[in-house]
């Protein structure tokens, strides 16, 4: 066994883990940073750099497929390469990861990585099984926890004896799943299935509620889903899967309860995508007197910090929405109370830009109508459907609508953009809305014609 002590242990190589340890290491803070798996945490691994990279293929394969619309005649019928789409991604992958381990040690003096599993064995002290033999103790003044989450498995009948898939492993099949079932209409479950659609396969999406990402206005929803259907994505909404199973030859049956009674659905291919769990539960906090929730995940201040002092959790691993940009911020709110001189940072009512990155994508900032309307906020909509700008005109992309939320005092409360570059555009709003400006400056600003964001003069037009 290996005895270390340092300043700062980080438990989690994600992307609040990750320049955190480099903050520290160059304020002259002794840092160990311990990662299970791969470094990178999530984002890089199995969530936004892979899934981004095989979406922008299948993009690729959609506008090849769709090119006569545009008067291009490509001859012949266009395949889809999957082991050659997965090397790319890995490709990726192992680019980036490479940098990053050359990024922390040996280029960082204070910084030592290990490799293993961690627990806690008290408060401030962790060990490390790094290999079947081999275990290290770790004594620290201050424990960041970044350990994030994993796919959570439903309790379905049936489930655990079919080779079911996580994103984790859909992102390395070599083959186009002939028929693909998804457990699971969020923003994983519609990704998944739009890229896999295009790839080839047939595509089921069976969720227990009544629409797609349901925290989402009915307006947004309903059109998102209309379009993936355009594309030949099945719903199954309202449904509950009841038992699972795999027949000799291979074929996935899942049972499912609707309003409509029993149905009986059958696919080559079942993704489960139906919410994620953290990863606590491997720690031993019961010895640190850490707080979680029902769920496990761990409870935190506005600085991040634990009940326990000395004890941080950042990133997905505490709850609330989980998004890569929000566990960097959780680094910059750590970093900057620790390090830095000056106002407290806080974690707390900071501003939630996200995107889906479907097709047509959707750019979301602020509050939504439906959460203006559950709080009582006094607000004006403007509304326009994509298809009246002149980029849509030109490019063919008429699916989608820009709808932004006006407060009484002429300024930006929200918006929700289903467009091509929806994600830019919603940013370009969140700069007017942390600069505090009124929509008639957006209305009367000098925009380069003909772009997407030129409908930030028209977006108006109906707003009484």
């Amino acid at each position: 066994m290996s005895d270390y002590s340092c300043d700062a242990l980080i438990i989690g190589s994600g992307q609040a883990g990750n320049p955190l340890a480099k903050a520290l290491a160059e304020a002259g803070q002794t840092v160990i940073l311990v990662e299970e798996a791969h470094l990178g945490g999530s984002c890089l691994n199995y969530g936004c750099v892979p899934t981004k990279t095989m979406l922008a293929s299948a993009e690729r394969m959609h506008q090849v497929c769709t090119a006569d619309a545009l008067g291009i005649r490509l001859g012949g019928v266009a395949q889809v390469d999957m082991p050659a789409v997965v090397a790319r991604k890995d490709a990726l992958l192992e680019k980036s990861r490479r940098g990053l381990r050359e990024s922390l040690a040996p280029k960082h003096d204070n910084i030592t990585v290990l490799h293993g599993q961690a627990a806690f064995v008290a408060p401030r002290k962790v060990r490390v099984q790094e290999t079947a033999t081999q275990t290290s103790e770790i004594t620290a003044k201050q424990v960041f926890i970044n350990t994030g989450t994993r796919a959570a498995i439903p309790d379905v009948p049936g489930l655990a004896d079919v080779d079911y898939l996580t994103t984790t492993e859909l992102l390395d099949v070599q083959e186009v799943p002939e028929h693909l079932l998804i457990l699971g209409g969020g923003y994983i479950g519609l990704e998944f299935g739009q890229m896999f659609r295009r790839f080839g396969s047939r595509v089921t999406i069976i969720d227990t509620g009544s629409q797609v990402l349901e925290r989402e206005d009915d307006d947004v929803c309903e059109c998102l889903q209309t379009s993936l259907e355009a594309d030949g994505i099945e719903f199954f909404l309202d449904a509950k899967a009841r038992h699972v199973s795999r027949s000799a030859a291979g074929q996935l049956t899942i049972t499912l309860d609707t309003k409509h009674g029993e149905r009986r659905l059958h696919g080559t291919h079942l993704l489960v995508a139906t919410g994620r769990q953290p990863n606590s539960d491997q720690l031993n906090l019961a010895v640190t007197g850490i707080k979680t929730d029902e769920k496990g995940y761990i409870q935190v201040d506005s600085r991040l910090q634990t009940n326990v002092r000395g004890v941080y959790a950042l990133g997905d691993v505490h709850g609330g929405p989980q998004f890569t940009h929000l566990s960097y911020d959780d680094f910059r709110v750590v970093r900057d109370n620790l390090l830095h001189q000056g106002p407290r940072r806080s974690a707390k009512q900071r501003p939630l830009p996200y995107c889906v990155f479907t097709d047509p994508q959707l750019g979301r900032i602020g509050l939504s109508e439906t959460q203006a309307k559950d709080a009582g906020v006094a607000y004006r909509v403007a509304k326009i459907p994509l298809h009246i700008l002149s980029r849509a005109q030109h490019t063919g992309q008429h699916t989608g609508f820009w709808k932004v939320l006006v407060g009484a005092d002429d300024r930006i409360l929200g918006a929700a953009l289903l467009g091509p570059e929806a994600g830019d555009i919603m940013t370009i709003l969140q700069v007017a809305m942390a600069g505090r400006l009124r929509y008639q400056q957006l209305q009367n600003m000098v925009i380069a014609h003909p772009i997407w964001a030129e409908g930030l003069n028209v977006v108006w037009r109906d707003l009484k």
